[in-house]
């Protein structure tokens, strides 16, 4: 709720409660509701932001300084002149959702057909018109669930942390698995460490739980047949998986099969699906940048957080070095980990997020880290996919 302030005419902090902080010569409303403080810091940048954004908080806007380029013309030439001015710029915050998010919904339609067209393959089902795709719709609900929970996670605990937050933002994509997964993009700041470990770990252990859940329902369904027609052509493509330590210990714990050794048998989709969400899961939490497993780091080790992301890239581009050397394995997999190594390389470069007040976490919320990544290193295989020509 936004507090007017009848001495200055907007709804933000009166300029006289940003000093000594910040001195304010003018002040801006743009026709967003964005408002423009323009003047000079009186201190550092860490300082200026840790005394100013609670203040504008209050007043219901997300803050940060900037540099605002604008033009007027020149009184006596008539040349419009660009400047260059300082000012801290305020826009509305808004936790809550505004509206219908269409482009949410539509990521979302567009990514169920795309899941729901990989079942179907997986299911070696023919798809001959629309209702055909109906198919596929256990893996497609197996994969949706775990990357919708893992969302839900970041998203409940934005909510509960009071930072602005996006719905989930699903990726549809017509491969094998149909989705490059789902996103949820921060509009706000995180107000400190306690904030950004429970945003970043609450989406993989949410998603671990709801992955847990649809690998031992895939493990109890029955078996599907490969048609006999796969099974005789020639130049096939075989593809074979690389089931994480967690995934085979849910199949000796409930006594099912991962694997047949009929050719013309194979494990229900559905576990496919449990396999997409750990193994998404591990990729979540590699240490580095605005991954998930970053945002832990940072919460855990503070600044310290930049040399584990250093390394990363590193430990990835050494591990495809070591598959393509001394392991009999195709090149999917080292392509797999040195795109990765790029990705880490990119993210690590860029950075973690940095929340406004920098205390150090609990040991509790330390320990909670430390399980959540041997956790994820339990989600973790070396060679995920094998793709195989016959």
């Amino acid at each position: 709720m936004s507090t007017a302030d009848p001495a200055s005419g907007y709804d933000g902090p009166p300029p006289e409660a940003l000093l000594p902080a910040f001195r304010v010569t003018e002040i801006e409303e743009t026709d967003d509701g964005q408002l423009r403080y323009y003047g000079q810091p009186r201190t550092e940048y860490r300082r200026l932001e840790q005394k100013l954004w609670p203040l504008f908080r209050e007043y219901g806007y997300e803050v940060r300084l900037d540099v605002v380029e604008d033009s007027e013309e020149d009184p006596i030439s008539g040349v419009a002149v660009t400047r260059s001015r300082q000012a801290l710029v305020a826009e509305p915050r808004s936790v809550g959702v505004d509206g219908v998010p269409w482009t949410n919904v539509g990521m979302f339609l567009a990514t169920l057909l795309t899941t729901l067209y990989a079942g179907t393959i997986w299911y070696y089902q023919p798809v001959d018109g629309p209702l055909d795709l109906l198919a596929g719709w256990p893996f497609a609900a197996a994969v949706l669930g775990v990357l919708g929970v893992h969302e839900l996670g970041h998203y409940v605990m934005s909510r509960y942390h009071d930072v602005e937050a996006s719905l989930p933002y699903f990726i549809p994509v017509p491969t094998y698995i149909g989705t490059f997964g789902a996103v949820i993009k921060m509009k706000g700041r995180i107000p400190n460490r306690k904030a950004l470990f429970d945003i970043g770990v609450a989406g993989p252990l949410a998603g671990l739980v709801a992955a847990v859940a649809v690998a031992v329902v895939g493990l109890h369904l029955d078996p599907i047949s490969v048609p006999p027609e796969l099974l005789r052509a020639q130049n096939t493509v075989e593809i074979e998986f690389g089931y994480p330590p967690l995934l085979q210990f849910l199949a000796w714990v409930t006594g099912e099969r991962l694997t047949y050794a009929d050719p013309g048998i194979s494990a229900s989709p559905v576990i496919f699906g449990a396999w997409v969400g750990l193994f998404v899961t591990f990729l979540n939490l590699i240490p580095v940048g605005q991954l998930d497993g970053g945002h832990i780091v940072r919460a855990m080790f503070g600044e310290r957080a930049r040399t584990v992301a250093a390394l990363v890239p590193a430990v990835l581009f050494s591990l495809a070095g070591y598959l393509y050397v001394f392991r009999d394995v195709s090149a999917n997999a080292p392509v797999l980990w040195t795109f990765w190594g790029l990705v880490a390389l990119g993210l690590a470069y860029v950075g973690p997020t940095t929340p406004i007040f920098d205390d150090p976490l609990d040991p509790k919320r330390k320990a909670l880290g430390a399980l959540t990544f041997l956790l994820g290193l339990l989600c973790f295989t070396p060679v995920p996919i094998e793709i195989i020509s016959g």
